[in-house]
């Protein structure tokens, strides 16, 4: 019923590891270089907060040498990695945080965000009953880019 925390986030983090791994072998199949990563090899440090952690800082180096070589690089979200070193996961909405704190860091020009659900909602609805679509945005495919690295 009560899960430990840092197990618990260790496995949700698995979902995201896969799909960037999938992605990634998709696009080299399709001749696209591209190289899958998740917060162990992007270092996207957060507080100690198992389940709802927070992003302190991200070390992108890696990226910069990626896109600097002409490849895709795939950033599993919703992941860090704690003070201690573990696992950590960001909560709801943990991808789109990621995405956009990517996005600062690498001083894109614009960060897109695609998802599978039907809208972004004023508030969180298993918590606010009567929450209702934003009619300023639309509706997890995360693009960002940069006109000039």
């Amino acid at each position: 019923d009560q899960p430990d925390a840092r197990e618990y986030d260790l496995l949700l983090a698995t979902g995201e590891q896969a799909a960037t791994a999938l992605l990634a072998m998709a696009l080299l199949a399709q001749g696209c270089p591209a190289r899958s990563y998740n917060s162990f090899h992007v270092l996207i440090y957060t507080d100690n907060h198992h389940k709802k952690a927070r992003i302190l800082s991200i070390e992108e180096e890696v990226l910069r040498c990626d896109i600097g070589a002409g490849r895709v690089p795939i950033v599993a979200g919703f992941q860090g990695i704690s003070e201690q070193g573990d696992m950590t996961t960001l909560g709801r909405g943990g991808s789109d945080t990621t995405a956009a704190a990517l996005a600062a860091v690498l001083k894109a020009d614009e960060c897109q965000i695609y998802t599978d659900v039907d809208g972004i909602y004023t508030a969180n609805q298993n918590i606010v009953t009567h929450a209702q679509p934003s009619s300023r945005c639309s509706s997890t495919v995360i693009l960002f880019h940069r006109r000039s690295v």
